[in-house]
């Protein structure tokens, strides 16, 4: 427990200053590192770390995806070059699979693309959410708030409420988590988007529509622990306990922003249909 502590507040000081000067290359920057090490880790998990064939491009990706994002500064062209970018990789990959002469299976490159995709993809989106959204420098805050505050309270509320672990929630992938630590976990996660948006109005040029934001909280925190437990199934299968062993006590890159990569995602693509914050 007090590694877990200890790391989680070594993680809280590096975090914090990369939010802070989040207009600044900071935030490509942290966001690439993040998804190059969290690529690593899924192609470890995956066993196929040491194929450059199907590594290399996935780490370009990664490192390359969050600075087109910042500097492009070209949405249509943005979506246009990711549409593009996936296409080829498909393709390439298919070629990969032809050629390798039964090295590989096409149930590995299935998994594959849909693990870097949702990793390059889910990191990228805190960096979209922040650079196009209206108010974006204060909204892409709400996806570290969500996860966070969802994980911190179904854990609270599931020791609580849920000891005994009678009402389990889906024990055959998670079998700690209960009913009673979900539910707590959303009911908070609405809360606290609430009071963030509150904040938002009362600080800044921005009118909140608190409305909009206690939505968004209901849906980023079961959105949040779907995440969690995405990345615990995938764990399951592939038989290992973490992704790494960057951060001790919390695993690895993955182990702690499973949720946050399944908000992110979320949450671009509510911020598209719904608008949290207006020009007074």
């Amino acid at each position: 427990m007090k590694t877990r502590i200890l790391t989680s507040i070594v993680l809280i000081a590096i975090l914090i200053p990369v939010l802070i000067f989040a207009d600044t290359v900071a935030l490509p920057i942290g966001i690439a590192l993040c998804a190059l090490i969290a690529v690593y880790e899924m192609l470890s998990c995956m066993g196929l770390k040491k194929s450059v064939a199907i590594s290399i491009p996935f780490y370009l990706s990664a490192a390359a995806f969050p600075f087109l994002i910042r500097y492009l500064n070209n949405l249509i062209l943005l979506v246009d070059i990711a549409f593009a970018a996936i296409m080829i990789t498909v393709l390439y990959l298919f070629s990969v699979l032809i050629f390798s002469h039964g090295k590989y299976t096409v149930q590995q490159m299935g998994a594959v693309i849909f693990a870097m995709l949702y990793i390059i993809v889910g990191f990228g989106a805190i960096v979209f959410v922040h650079d196009y959204e209206v108010g974006g420098r204060y909204i892409y805050l709400a996806i570290f708030i969500g996860a966070w505050i969802t994980d911190i309270f179904a854990y609270f509320c599931g020791l609580l409420l849920g000891r005994g672990g009678k009402h389990k929630l889906i024990p055959d992938v998670s079998p700690k988590k209960t009913v009673e630590g979900s539910v707590g976990g959303i009911l908070f996660c609405i809360i606290a988007m609430i009071v963030f948006g509150i904040v938002i109005d009362a600080t800044t040029v921005f009118h909140a529509d608190l409305l909009v934001f206690a939505l968004a909280g209901l849906i980023v925190s079961v959105v949040s622990q779907i995440g969690d437990l995405s990345m615990s199934v995938i764990k399951r299968t592939y038989g290992i306990k973490d992704y790494g062993k960057i951060f001790p006590g919390h695993g690895g890159i993955l182990d702690r922003f499973d949720s946050i990569l399944a908000v992110a995602l979320v949450l671009l693509v509510f911020s598209r249909f719904f608008n949290f914050l207006t020009v007074l």
